[in-house]
């Protein structure tokens, strides 16, 4: 017990600990998250996709599939082992040379684009400081790209979720849709 409460203890408050993902990422998950048909409308062959905050990999893996050989899918997030463990999901899965990890600091995505898409799923309420993280989601989407932006209930109210959509909009991100996705709050962007 005194293990998982140093765990607990030492964890950063803003960020979902590696070990605690195991709990929402497995493949129960596709029951309410079904990444094709989350992602299928969105993603084509030959894309350069970016799956900013992946976990373990749940949806990159699904990316790698929808972007085919020729495509391309970046796989972002704040702690090392997530990308390890996104690595191994995508190599098991057979699409491992589609991915690239990158390992994020606190106020750098770290991603140099452009990219066609991507996906901020259950975590932009985990980022610091927001606006700056969607004014460098804008700076390399390409024009015309799309940001699936995505935030669990549990977490966003809804008018916190409006204040957030509103330092997307200053990033100069245009709501196009609000897709219905389970347990979550939802938009996606367009640049224009």
């Amino acid at each position: 017990m005194s293990k998982l409460l140093d765990k607990l203890m030492a964890r950063d408050e803003h960020v979902c600990p590696w070990w605690l993902a195991w709990t929402f990422d497995n493949p129960l998950r596709k029951r309410f998250h079904d990444p094709q048909e989350i992602l299928g409308p969105f993603i084509q062959e030959r894309m350069v996709v970016a799956d900013i905050g992946c976990g373990m990999g749940y949806f990159s893996v699904a990316l790698a599939r929808m972007v085919g050989p020729d495509g391309r899918v970046l796989s972002v997030d704040l702690q090392q082992r997530m990308l390890d463990l996104c690595r191994k999901r995508a190599y098991r899965a057979g699409v491992g040379e589609r991915i690239s990890t990158l390992l994020a600091a606190a106020d750098d995505i770290r991603v140099s684009g452009p990219v066609d898409f991507i996906l901020a799923f259950w975590m932009v309420h985990e980022v610091k400081d927001i606006p700056r993280f969607f004014a460098q989601v804008a700076a390399v989407l390409k024009p015309g790209g799309h940001v699936l932006y995505v935030e669990p209930k549990m977490h966003v109210t809804p008018k916190r979720f409006e204040e957030i959509m509103g330092f997307a909009k200053s990033a100069g991100l245009e709501v196009c849709a609000l897709p219905k996705i389970g347990f979550s709050r939802s938009a996606l962007l367009v640049r224009s």
